[in-house]
C-alpha cells in the first residue's frame, strides 16, 4: 500500500491509502479461491501501487457466494476473517457502518455501493441479483476493532464470474459534464500527478442544488477506479453536516498515482434517493512527477481507502 491517491476536501488533510485490483479470478455461487497478485506496476517516483487482494494484515475476505446467472435472486454472503483465523464480528463504525460494500464489473460498469448485515457468527449478507454476465470484483471496505493498535482501513476485494457471454462496454469518453436522475453534474479542475483541486457542482432543472441531505454522515461520496487495472480508492469530503454548505459545490484535493484514465462515482443524496453521477477522468503526469517505467515486482498486500 505505497501508493497513494489523495483526496482531501478544500481546507482539509483527509489522506487516502490506493490500492490496486490486479488479476480477475472467478467464482459462480461457491466459495472464491483467493486472486492472484500478478505484480505491481512501478514507475520510480511516481506509481508504486501494489496489488489488492483478499488478504491483508492478517484479515482475509473468504466464503464469497453468490448467485451464479443473471438476474437469480440469492444472497451474496462473504466472512471477514481475523489474524487468528476466526471470523472478526467487532468493527469500528466509519460514516455510519461498519462494513461499506461496493461492486463493479470488470470494465467499470454495473456499479454499486451498498451496506450488507452481520450475523452472529460474523457472515455477512446482502440480497442481491447481477443485472449482466461478465466478471465482478467485490470490495469489502472496513476497519476491525481491536484491542490494540488498528491496522486501520482496509479493503479486501474477491472476484465473482456470472455466466453468460458478457458485452464489454467500452470506457466512456472524458467529460466535464454529466445527467444522472435529471440531475446536472459539472465537474471543474484536472486529474494530474502534482494534485489540485477537483470540483463537482450540481444542479436540477438549471438551479444549483443547496439542500443536499446527509448520506452515511457527510453531503457526498467519492469512490475511484484506475481503469487499467480497477485501483481503488473510497473517500468522503470532510466537513461535517449542519456546518458545511450542503452543495451545490462539493470540493476534493485530488492527487493521482500516475497518468491514465480514471472512472469516478460520485454519490449524493436529494430528494430522498441517492444518486450516482459517473465521469470519465484522464490524469496527467506532470514534469516533476514523471519518471521512466519499470515492471515491479509481485507484492501480496492489498489496498486501503
Amino acid at each position: 500500500m505505497q501508493d497513494r491517491l489523495k483526496f482531501a476536501a478544500v481546507g482539509g488533510g483527509l489522506v487516502a491509502l490506493f490500492g490496486v485490483a490486479l488479476g480477475i479470478g472467478a467464482l459462480v455461487g461457491a466459495p472464491a479461491a483467493q486472486a492472484p497478485d500478478h505484480g505491481a506496476i512501478t514507475r520510480p517516483g511516481q506509481d508504486t501501487a501494489s496489488g489488492l487482494t483478499d488478504s491483508q494484515a492478517g484479515y482475509t475476505m473468504n466464503a464469497l457466494t453468490a448467485p451464479a446467472d443473471p438476474n437469480q435472486a440469492g444472497s451474496l454472503q462473504f466472512r471477514i476473517t481475523g489474524p487468528d483465523g476466526a471470523p472478526v464480528t467487532r468493527f469500528t463504525t466509519r460514516h455510519d457502518r461498519d462494513l461499506h460494500l461496493i461492486v463493479v464489473r470488470s470494465d467499470a460498469t454495473e456499479y454499486r455501493h451498498v451496506h450488507p448485515t452481520m450475523d452472529s457468527s460474523g457472515t455477512w449478507s446482502t440480497d442481491w441479483r447481477w443485472a449482466a454476465p461478465g466478471t465482478y470484483r467485490v470490495f469489502a471496505d472496513f476497519v476491525p476493532e481491536t484491542n490494540g493498535a488498528e491496522p486501520g482501513d482496509l479493503a479486501l476485494s474477491r472476484t465473482v464470474t456470472v455466466s453468460g457471454t458478457a458485452v464489454p462496454q467500452p470506457l466512456p469518453p472524458p467529460a466535464r459534464s454529466v445527467k444522472v436522475d435529471g440531475y446536472q453534474v459539472t465537474s471543474v479542475g484536472d486529474l494530474d500527478t502534482e494534485g489540485g483541486e477537483l470540483r463537482f457542482t450540481i444542479s436540477r432543472d438549471g438551479v444549483p442544488v443547496s439542500d443536499l441531505q446527509p448520506y452515511l454522515g457527510t453531503y457526498a461520496h467519492l469512490v475511484a477506479l484506475r481503469a487499467a487495472d480497477l485501483a481503488y480508492l473510497h473517500v468522503h469530503p470532510q466537513g461535517e453536516v449542519g456546518r458545511s454548505p450542503a452543495g451545490p459545490d462539493v470540493s476534493f484535493h485530488a492527487q493521482a498515482p500516475s497518468s491514465g484514465a480514471y472512472r469516478l462515482y460520485l454519490d449524493f443524496s436529494h430528494g430522498g434517493t441517492v444518486h450516482t453521477a459517473e465521469f470519465t477522468a484522464e490524469a496527467w503526469a506532470t514534469e516533476s512527477s514523471t519518471a521512466p517505467s519499470t515492471s515491479g515486482g509481485h507484492s501480496h498486500s492489498g489496498g486501503g481507502r
